[in-house]
């Protein structure tokens, strides 16, 4: 069956918010929210590939968890084909489960130390009962030589393999169960760079043969133009800038999205010298987020209404919508 369908909404996210409470040091303790995902919202069509990029700390990876539901919600919605995921109870959410899928960052952590590679990625097919013992051996055997490992391998464990091996591993899980939704945490990000273009080739190749969909999260502006369909920039929490990858790339219309692209290496280092300063200060702390545009601090184009009301997100051109006061 040929599931992809471009005009079709896979994923439709409204008003996201994921808080998190801390507690401060020291004598008089008191507790805080750190707005780790703030009134995001946005859709992801059946089919494409939505990156999203923005400096450590933005909240990237937590609204990959938390659309995926591996956190709970503090307000919003996430529709998964019209379903919402946080109406749904265990029972169903195992069903749906099939369908969503998670690539970690890290390909060292993410994998069971005492468990074989077997049994690792047979894990899903049998919490689901997806076929018999033999059932289950010869499709684990079919993932490993599709992720391109030695299907003889399958009773090693993880530490005999390199990083990038063990990612492939990591990929070889995720698609067990024949999910059509993956999300890709900093997929890529803890390997060298070498490796880094095999598995999103590999990535690349898996989408283009089984039709997934993929919400793919990277800090490397390189790393998401090259695999992403479509671009969301994120600063401290909420959703600054989207537009097609293009578009973005050849108009990037916020400020802290110009920043992102003018800091990225040039490839002439005798320029370096001449270039016009990126940004201003440090990323505030998530703690203690300025007041209006959480930017305002570091933008050269910021006005005194910045500082007063975040500014809601419009679009500037068809597909295209930026949250700034200034553009």
């Amino acid at each position: 069956m040929n599931r992809i369908d471009r005009n079709t909404d896979l994923l439709q996210v409204h008003g996201l918010k994921k808080y998190f409470e801390v507690t401060s040091q020291g004598i008089h303790k008191e507790k805080r929210e750190v707005k780790a995902v703030d009134d995001v919202s946005f859709t992801i069509k059946q089919g494409e590939i939505l990156g999203i990029v923005g400096e450590s700390g933005c909240g990237k990876s937590t609204l990959g968890k938390t659309v995926l539901r591996l956190h709970e919600k503090t307000n919003g919605s996430v529709l998964y084909r019209g379903k919402d995921l946080f109406a749904k109870n265990r029972r169903e959410m195992k069903d749906i489960t099939r369908n969503i899928q998670m690539i970690f960052q890290d390909p060292y952590s993410s994998l069971n130390p005492r468990k074989k590679v077997g049994s690792i990625i047979g894990q899903p097919l049998r919490i689901h009962k997806q076929g018999t013992t033999a059932e289950i051996s010869k499709r684990v055997e079919h993932l490993l030589d599709e992720v391109g490992l030695n299907p003889r391998y399958r009773g090693r464990y993880p530490h005999q393999f390199s990083g990038g091996q063990r990612q492939r591993i990591g990929i070889a899980r995720a698609l067990a169960l024949d999910p059509d939704f993956i999300v890709c945490d900093e997929a890529v990000s803890a390997l060298d760079v070498s490796v880094q273009a095999q598995i999103l080739n590999l990535l690349l190749d898996l989408q283009d043969k089984h039709k997934f969909t993929y919400m793919f999260i990277a800090h490397d502006l390189a790393v998401v133009e090259f695999i992403s369909t479509r671009i969301m920039v994120m600063y401290l929490g909420r959703m600054v800038e989207m537009a097609d990858k293009d578009d973005l790339i050849q108009r990037h219309i916020h400020p802290y999205s110009r920043a992102l692209f003018k800091a990225f290496p040039a490839a002439n280092p005798r320029g370096r010298a001449s270039r016009e300063k990126i940004v201003m200060g440090d990323v505030p702390s998530p703690i203690d987020r300025p007041t209006g545009c959480h930017f305002h601090p570091r933008c050269p184009l910021a006005e005194s209404r910045c500082k007063e009301a975040y500014p809601p997100l419009r679009e500037i051109s068809p597909g295209h919508s930026a949250a700034c006061w200034v553009v």
